[in-house]
């Protein structure tokens, strides 16, 4: 990799986390510690908004923009093969916005890179029925999570018994045959998964929620590692 690249991919690792150590760029772009020191130093010298320090980790700072990116083939490529395959298992909103992004992605590309990422013969059938309420329930769970509202769930589980519950949704999770909201639930007092397609009725509540230790989506993801 030439240098202007790599320090190109520092840039976008360092921009697409929250904190990035040393260890990790060095990993990923397959150099030294040495290197990365060394680099980091040089990008903050040329003006980059870099914070943090050697053995801490660093961030970008905010409104930092990167010129425009510009794709490889294979890139292209990638990109719509992503879109094609989650667009139909996408809530309406997401979906539509995957659409426009990946144009104007594909409108800015050199021709050949263009005709390639067109022309990919990998597409998906449709997941869900035009009126899918789980479709409809995704968008709705999502915008609870943006905006970290409580929910109210009327839910039946696998032998069709019907609960109630009050729940912080934390985030939607696709497992490749069905969705499911993983959530803390304040009525058994842990975590809980809810295949969305149970769900018989939600309503969002006025009421908020913030992280708690024990609560958060970080909490609920290393469950799911362990289990």
């Amino acid at each position: 990799m030439r240098r202007a690249d790599r320090l190109f991919e520092i840039v976008q690792l360092i921009r697409g986390r929250r904190l990035s150590t040393a260890a990790f760029l060095a990993e990923r772009l397959e150099v030294s510690l040495r290197t990365v020191y060394r680099d980091v130093a040089d990008l903050q010298a040329q003006g980059v908004p870099i914070e943090g320090e050697a053995g801490v980790g660093y961030r970008l700072g905010a409104g930092y923009d990167l010129p425009p990116l510009m794709f490889s083939a294979a890139e292209a490529k990638a990109l719509v093969a992503c879109v094609r395959l989650a667009q139909s298992r996408l809530d309406r909103g997401l979906a539509s916005a995957s659409e426009s992004a990946l144009s104007k992605i594909i409108a800015v590309l050199p021709t050949a890179a263009r005709a390639a990422a067109e022309s990919l013969p990998i597409y998906a059938p449709p997941y869900f029925a035009d009126e899918d309420p789980v479709r409809h329930r995704l968008e709705r769970l999502r915008g609870a999570i943006e905006v970290r509202r409580k929910l109210q769930l009327a839910y039946r589980d696998e032998a069709g018994r019907a609960t109630d519950r009050t729940v912080r949704p934390l985030g939607c999770f696709y497992w490749g045959a069905v969705w499911t909201l993983g959530a803390w639930c304040e009525q058994r007092d842990d975590f809980r998964s809810f295949r969305v397609d149970r769900i018989a009725d939600m309503a969002v509540l006025d009421e908020p929620y913030r992280d708690e230790a024990g609560k958060t989506l970080a909490d609920f993801l290393r469950t799911v590692e362990h289990e």
